[in-house]
């Protein structure tokens, strides 16, 4: 029976691309993948995740944990990985 190898050669394919390089720079591989917000209904302060796969600036609606009001997310990732948050409350 033939060995089946789980790497797929035409991966290595990509390890040669230039352009790859622009748009994902080598660092460390490390990005903040949580925060600690405060609610700006409730005051409490919440853990939320973080997604740094979706971009280095990001903005999506979130409900509190605690209160279940809706929140405006900004989400900032400086160049070393430190995600900046700033949380408001979404205007009905």
């Amino acid at each position: 029976m033939p060995r089946h190898d789980d790497h797929d050669d035409h991966d290595d394919d990509f390890d040669d691309d230039p352009s790859l390089d622009e748009d994902f720079p080598l660092g460390d591989g490390t990005a903040d993948t949580t925060a600690t917000v405060t609610c700006p209904y409730c005051a409490e302060s919440v853990d939320i995740a973080l997604d740094p796969g979706s971009g280095s600036a990001q903005s999506y609606v979130q409900d509190c944990e605690v209160c279940c009001n809706p929140w405006q997310l900004f989400v900032e990732y400086d160049a070393e990985g430190a995600a900046h948050v700033s949380v408001i409350a979404l205007e009905q």
